[in-house]
Parts: structure tokens; sequence; C-alpha cells
């Protein structure tokens, strides 16, 4: 890249959830684990999946997630979701998550990932996605 490319990353997809990241889920070094990440990563596909479905969901995978760089205690994590594809009853959906220190700057792409979620209904059974 030379000086002339500059690019500035943003985030893509729906803004679906915003949370600090919890003091409480650290590690021995005092950042936050990854494996806290992950299921707020899954909070945010369900969230966007219900949506998109019209209704109650289930996890069935989650994709590899690589992360960019260590979430502190104090950022501010933005969860934006975009659905991928849409199955007779499933749901493939993108989530980035980026962070933000508290004071305001420094945003940046900490993950991202890929989950699937499956419509199902009150009994848990899975159910065909209302297209009307």
């Amino acid at each position: 890249m030379t000086k002339d490319d500059t690019q500035v990353l943003t985030p893509e997809g729906e803004l679906s959830l915003t949370l600090p990241a919890d003091p409480q889920a650290t590690n021995m070094f005092g950042d936050v684990y990854g494996g806290w990440v992950a299921s707020q990563v899954v909070l945010a596909a369900e969230i966007k999946a219900a949506e998109a479905t019209q209704g109650r969901v289930a996890t069935v995978s989650v994709g590899n997630m690589e992360f960019m760089s260590p979430v502190l205690v104090g950022t501010v994590l933005s969860f934006y979701t975009h659905v991928q594809e849409l199955g007779r009853s499933s749901a493939r959906i993108r989530v980035e998550v980026w962070g933000r220190c508290p004071d305001g700057t420094d945003l940046r792409k900490v993950t991202e990932s890929e989950c699937v979620q499956v419509a199902i209904d009150g009994h848990g059974h899975i159910r065909a996605i209302d297209f009307g």
C-alpha cells in the first residue's frame, strides 16, 4: 500500500447490539476473554435472525473467529449484522464486532464470524420461514 492508497475500514451491516466489555469476563491478564465476545456474537446473530425469520430461532453453528485486537475492559463493543442467506428454515448471519475506547477514540475491528440460525416454533421444532 502506498501513501496515496489510504483505506479506511468501516463496519458493514446493521447495528444490532452495543454494550461495554464485561469487566467480570477477563482472562488472567485482565483482558476480556474471547469466549465472552463469542457469546455476544451469537446473541447479535440471534437478534438479526429472529427479525429476519419473524420468530424464535436456535443456533445451529458458529463460524471461525480470529481476533484482530485484544478487548480491553471498558471497550464499547458494537455488533453489526447482515443476512447473508435466508433459506426455507434457516438464516446465515454475518457478524462484525467493532470496539471503541471508552473515551470515544480508536475505533477498530475486533473480529467477525458467521452464524447459522434455524427458525423454530414454540415447541422447539424446526419451522418454515414465512416469506409472506
